[in-house]
């Protein structure tokens, strides 16, 4: 067995990275997207999400069927990694396209480009997955790898998570006609206006330091609360006015306005070309060396047979889809939590930069904690650890700035834990069925990281619909959003903790430790180097 060099782990890590631009912009962006500035009900996103990445989910397992039987001269994982390089950047830019049609049309193209996108997603991220299971035979080997696997994941994520906003702020403003009048010390009257129609646009100062309230608009009193910042649509040559206070010496060129329709189309736009470029080069820089028993014949029916009697595997797509309901409900709802109970977006972006570091640095040490006390062992801890202090959000108000950004550090940290040891473990699953059965197909078990990323993702969508929907959530209306403050407030907090807990229960019945991991090892390489004399 022989080590993977850093250039080969790297250009590995930019895979994720590129796939984690796609997944983690879907995912913390799309919902906010759809209900804000795309016009839809909470509650159907919520079910487009569920049953969408349900249905893709089941394409995963044909994905890897087909990964398996590929056969070219560049491996059976790579030539995908290549082809869909190109096709994922051009349907991430359509999700946030924005066409001018009715509301059933924009039900209708959302469904339709969201299912593309996720189909070509699938193309590209099953064999991405079980490209690491035949980059090396070593098991520990395969931990470090998902380690480099991790940082690169998450700095795509710290990429689009902590810059996108700020390029939407870029792309997005707009210059309408801004009237000040100062009505005291450091309070003042603003009168926004503009030409055109705008569906869902932001104000804030530039500083983001002073708070607004509604001058002209019916809101009740115990709504029309001091904020940072307001969302609203506007009418073509229709007043909005404010009573702003807190800065001194406001200015029209203090205000900013922006236009979050124009703004996410074009930050979304260049980040579909990194990702793009990202995957040629992991393409380029990767090697397959695992290769399936010589003597192996191609049976559909024996894989599956094989895969429906793996019980490592089995557990594992139960906790790949729980973690991924927990993971996503807390990425899902960070932009409507900041936006409409910090009531400061730009706020969002650095708290989820926070974040990211906090996850590269839990993806750092996992592989050496793991070494330590074993993959189950390790899961199991860190799920209980990032959910309990997940829980304790519940009791933090808008302006607890620092516990806010302290608490959802700290549980990342652990969170880290959770797709690094699992897709680890997913290689040893594959392992483990190849001594059982003398059979290897690794596409095929590899494919239920995918289903458990995107059916997990798919019910955390539905929950977190379904929530704001229940306390009459509508993204245009500011009225109805801070009625449903309470329900953003839940699902930041305690809602993912109990997903944490159950998710720890079912980790308990996971069959493979260290030890038997190491016996499968050994075991394996002999059997390979027999072969090979």
């Amino acid at each position: 067995m022989k080590n993977l060099s850093i250039k080969e782990k790297i250009g590995y890590a930019l895979g994720d990275g590129a796939a984690n631009i796609a997944w983690r912009g879907v995912a913390t962006f799309l919902f906010i997207f759809y209900t804000d500035v795309f016009g839809l009900n909470p509650a159907v996103v919520g079910i487009l999400f569920l049953i969408a990445r349900f249905g893709d989910g089941i394409i995963d397992i044909l994905m890897g069927i087909v990964c398996d039987r590929t056969n070219s001269k560049y491996g059976k994982f790579r030539p995908w990694i290549l082809w869909t390089a190109v096709p994922l950047g051009i349907t991430l830019s359509l999700l946030f396209t924005t066409p001018n049609v009715g509301y059933s049309g924009k039900v209708v193209y959302a469904y339709a480009t969201y299912l593309l996108f996720f189909i070509i997603y699938t193309a590209n991220n099953i064999p991405y997955g079980a490209l690491m299971a035949v980059m090396t035979p070593d098991d520990k080997e395969r931990t470090g790898l998902g380690s480099y696997r991790m940082v690169g994941a998450f700095t795509g994520g710290m990429v689009v998570q902590g810059a996108l906003l700020f390029l939407v702020a870029h792309f997005g403003n707009i210059n309408p006609e801004i009237g000040i009048e100062k009505l005291e010390k450091a309070t003042y009257e603003i009168t926004v206006s503009t030409n055109r129609d705008v569906k869902n646009v932001n104000i804030n100062t530039k500083d983001g330091i002073a708070l607004f309230n509604w001058a002209n608009v019916e809101v009740p009193d115990s709504l029309n609360v001091p904020t940072q910042g307001k969302s609203f649509s506007m009418e073509a040559d229709k007043e909005y006015s404010f009573i702003v206070a807190g800065e001194e010496n406001l200015e029209a060129k203090s205000i900013s306005i922006i236009d979050q329709k124009r703004g996410y189309s074009s930050a979304i736009y260049i980040m579909s070309i990194f990702l793009s470029l990202f995957l040629i080069l992991t393409f380029a820089a990767t090697k397959e060396r695992v290769q399936p028993p010589k003597d192996q014949e191609t049976d559909l029916k024996k894989d599956l047979k094989d895969l429906i009697k793996n019980r490592p595997w089995i557990i594992l797509l139960m906790i790949g889809v729980l973690f991924n309901v927990y993971n996503s409900i807390k990425q899902g709802i960070v932009v409507i939590y900041f936006s409409h109970y910090l009531h400061n977006q730009f706020l969002a972006a650095s708290f989820m930069i926070g974040l990211m570091l906090a996850s590269i640095a839990g993806a750092m040490i996992t592989s050496p904690l793991g070494k330590r006390f074993g993959k189950r062992k390790l899961f199991i801890g860190a799920l209980i650890f990032s959910g309990t202090v997940n829980a304790l959000l519940a009791f933090c108000g808008p302006n607890d700035t620092t516990g806010i950004f302290a608490l959802g550090i700290i549980s990342e940290f652990g969170a880290a834990v959770f797709p690094t040891l699992f897709f680890a473990m997913l290689g040893d699953a594959a392992d483990y069925s190849e001594y059982k059965n003398g059979r290897r197909a690794t596409g095929l078990v590899y494919s239920a990281g995918s289903f458990a990323t995107k059916f997990g993702g798919g019910i955390a969508g539905a929950i977190i619909g379904l929530v704001l929907a229940a306390f009459h959530y509508n993204g245009q209306d500011a009225v109805s959003i801070q009625g449903a403050v309470p329900g953003i407030i839940m699902l930041m907090s305690w809602i993912p903790t109990i997903i944490a807990l159950i998710t720890a229960g079912v980790m308990t019945l996971y069959p493979l430790n260290q030890k038997q991991m190491d016996a499968i090892t050994i075991e394996l390489n002999n059997r390979r180097a027999s072969k090979m004399d």
